[in-house]
């Protein structure tokens, strides 16, 4: 497939800054002007095969790190921001809001942080007195955290190499995880794991003095082995995580310590599936779920969420897209390594399949799917149920969905006996209706922002209305 036109100014010019480069020297180097290093480093120009090609031998990087999509969640966020009535009478290129989030993530950053002060406070003005107000203008500190993950491709290197040599001295994915790491702890920090009382609610407690993990007797051997490497990550990663903590700049301590649990996860997942063996075994599976569920002795979320982090420089995995919904369509888990990008306000699209996987539970669905964009998915959903123990324990339920670009179909061992040739197999599916420009959609919850209705009070179709064009 042709490689679009690029323009990585910004990423050209960090690259010949962190070798203390000149321009003159730098355009020398791969073979070019200086006066075309400029307007390539201005996005003037884009670059040429022959001087990403450059780039990639003189100085030993991946073409894909430098001509992949990471700024695709930058854009989405600021298209969504944009596109709201506030901003009525300007409506961007798509080459404009390349042009600022390739040269000016910062403000495009700050834009989408007014965007989302603004939405907060015209959503909930009305319901507080005047001695409220001032904190709807304020991003939330779970909101800060989740913008933390989402911009920094939900991949954290320091800490996912820390895990990663951690499961390797101890032999993690090649034996009895849980077996490794409840030794490993008891050995090396003095933590004894325990089961917890029959009559407990308690997942896990940790206990400093004693220095004993008491864990639920009733929680799957997935979730108890990942408690146990999230209570290593406590131990033994804490000054890795204070230092990313430290560097992400957050404006209140709730939110640096949600941060923290992030991490702490972030940690205990690494660990339980570490990056290079993981991802061997998910290429030799063809990402079959099942397969890397049992093999790593994981949940199929847990799986899920690791492929979604796979985004190691020089040795990425699939661009994926991964979600967790409940009942209610509330995405509570996100993240795209792919073009799609999910909404930041609304619900997902009807049409996706993911909301399907509550009618079917057991079943993985497949669903071959187009967006507005003309870009097309394999989707996968199916449904899974937490909790447990006695009679009337909760057991929440939520949907998991998985999917990339179809031109990575092919790594899936679900794409297998789709007809991925035939136009008319790809359902047309949207990021949300609020954004969604498709005009004759009978699924459609609202109308689209910043388009006008025609009302027409002698005909009624599928919609009481008709979206102009």
């Amino acid at each position: 497939m042709a490689i679009g036109k690029l323009f990585i100014g910004r990423k050209v010019r960090e690259l010949r800054e962190a070798n203390r480069a000149t321009q003159g020297q730098f355009a020398e180097r791969i073979g070019i002007s200086t006066s075309y290093l400029n307007q390539i480093e201005n996005n003037q120009r884009p670059v040429s095969a022959s001087v990403l090609l450059a780039l990639a031998e003189k100085f030993q990087i991946d073409i894909a790190d430098l001509s992949s999509g990471e700024g695709d969640r930058l854009l989405s966020a600021l298209s969504e921001a944009l596109s709201d009535p506030l901003f009525e009478n300007y409506s961007p290129s798509l080459q404009e809001l390349k042009l600022v989030t390739q040269n000016a993530p910062g403000l495009a950053h700050a834009l989408i942080s007014v965007h989302q002060a603004y939405r907060r406070n015209s959503e909930q003005l009305a319901s507080f007195d005047d001695t409220h107000a001032a904190t709807l203008t304020e991003t939330t500190p779970y909101e800060e955290v989740r913008d933390f993950f989402h911009f920094v491709d939900n991949y954290i290197h320091d800490i996912d190499v820390l895990a990663e040599r951690l499961a390797a001295a101890l032999g993690i994915g090649e034996g009895d995880s849980h077996g490794l790491m409840s030794t490993y702890i008891e050995r090396h920090y003095g933590v004894r794991v325990v089961r917890g009382a029959a009559d407990s609610e308690e997942l896990r407690r940790y206990d400093p003095k004693s220095r004993i993990l008491t864990l639920s007797p009733y929680a799957p051997a997935p979730t108890r082995d990942f408690q146990i490497a999230l209570q290593i990550a406590q131990l033994h990663a804490g000054k890795e995580i204070d230092t990313v903590i430290a560097g992400a700049g957050f404006r209140t301590q709730e939110a640096a310590d949600i941060c923290r649990i992030g991490l702490h996860n972030y940690f205990a997942g690494a660990l339980t599936l570490p990056y290079q063996p993981f991802l061997r075994a998910a290429r030799e599976l063809r990402h079959d779920l099942e397969l890397l569920a049992a093999r790593f002795g994981a949940s199929l979320e847990q799986v899920c969420h690791r492929l979604s982090t796979l985004q190691r420089p020089g040795a990425k995995g699939i661009p994926i897209f991964f979600a967790r919904i409940d009942r209610a369509g509330n995405i509570t888990k996100r993240h795209s390594a792919a073009k799609l990008q999910f909404a930041r306000f609304g619900a997902a699209c009807p049409l996706w399949n993911v909301h399907q996987a509550f009618e079917m539970p057991g079943r993985m669905i497949r669903q071959l799917a187009e967006t507005p964009d003309g870009v097309r998915y394999l989707c996968l959903a199916t449904q899974v149920t937490k909790g447990g123990g006695s009679f009337g324990a909760p057991r929440p339920s939520y949907a998991i969905a998985l999917g990339c670009e179809i031109s990575d179909a092919a790594n899936f061992v679900y794409a297998d006996g789709l007809d991925m040739g035939s136009r008319g197999a790809f359902d047309p599916i949207g990021i949300s209706c609020r954004i969604c420009e498709r005009t004759k959609c009978a699924s459609r919850a609202v109308p689209p922002l910043k388009r006008k209705l025609t009302i027409d009070h002698t005909l009624r179709g599928p919609l009481p209305y008709r979206i102009a064009d």
